[in-house]
């Protein structure tokens, strides 16, 4: 099993993965959504709002804004030696007290701990007119994915089969399934249609060209073929900036691991039961 990027920085990874199964590369990308814990506000405590919005509606616009996330100083509140009360190593607290009229942003988040500050600055909250005024305190705990969409570390997270362009030798060259691609991948070289250098995995299997090719009236069977590889995936993946792609990968893959190991261990029980 191989991955190879294409492209990768903090908030977008683009890589091929090879040699996998369809099992394996849908687990990944399960695992890179659901399975990977991050910060996000769960408890909002509401001093004073006069805004137009209603306390509930607060609560929910905060608990969408991205968290920088340090695994390694924080753990879930499961797991926490404080039983969940709430300690600084698995709760990271912040309050906001502002008074229109002025916009209010996710930068009016102040946080007890800089490593876990917002994401991003500019995120709309709610805007308050003269008179009117927010006071809050919040709590931000590491949760997963799978319990709520606001722990999930991706904002897109998808692979799509690796596509196979064959053109056999009896391609005449004339230039349909060119005109009719519609992500320009193919061009005329000679005597022969070829795929362009590095667009190959831009093809989306529409297979408009053998439709064209057919048209041509060039037999009972394209020149051109598209088929989907068995084993080769292309994924993209993009964070919402709370942890960077490389380690939301590293995260995922761990976590497939550490199931695999214990799935392994299982069964060896099972089969030393049955033996004796």
């Amino acid at each position: 099993m191989e991955i190879e990027f294409a492209s990768l920085d903090d908030n977008l990874a683009r890589f091929t993965l090879s040699g996998a199964k369809p099992g394996f590369a849908n687990s990944f990308r399960r695992a890179m959504i659901g399975e990977v814990p991050t910060l996000a506000i769960e408890d909002v405590r509401i001093y004073d709002n006069t805004s137009a919005l209603f306390d509930e509606m607060l609560a929910h616009r905060l608990g969408l804004i991205p968290i920088r996330t340090d695994l390694s100083s924080y753990s879930t509140q499961e797991e926490c030696t404080c039983g969940g009360a709430g300690c600084p190593s698995c709760t990271s607290t912040y309050t906001l007290s502002v008074e229109g009229p002025r916009l209010v942003t996710s930068s009016d988040l102040i946080p007890q701990d800089p490593k876990a500050a917002p994401v991003y600055d500019n995120i709309p909250i709610v805007k308050l007119t003269k008179g009117q005024k927010l006071v809050i305190e919040a709590r931000a705990v590491l949760n997963k994915g799978k319990v709520h969409a606001k722990w999930q570390p991706t904002l897109v997270c998808g692979y799509k089969n690796h596509p196979e362009i064959t053109i056999n030798a009896v391609c005449d060259a004339c230039g349909n399934c060119v005109d009719e691609c519609p992500r320009s991948i193919l061009a005329v070289k000679g005597k022969k249609v070829e795929v362009i250098d590095g667009k190959l995995p831009s093809c989306s299997m529409c297979k408009l060209c053998e439709k064209a090719c057919i048209a041509s009236g060039i037999g009972d069977e394209p020149a051109i073929k598209i088929t989907a590889s068995p084993d080769r995936y292309i994924f993209v993946v993009e964070g919402d900036g709370s942890l960077p792609t490389k380690e939301i990968m590293v995260q995922a893959l761990s976590f497939i691991k550490g199931q695999a190991n214990e799935l392994e261990i299982q069964t060896s029980e099972l089969s030393g039961e049955e033996k004796k």
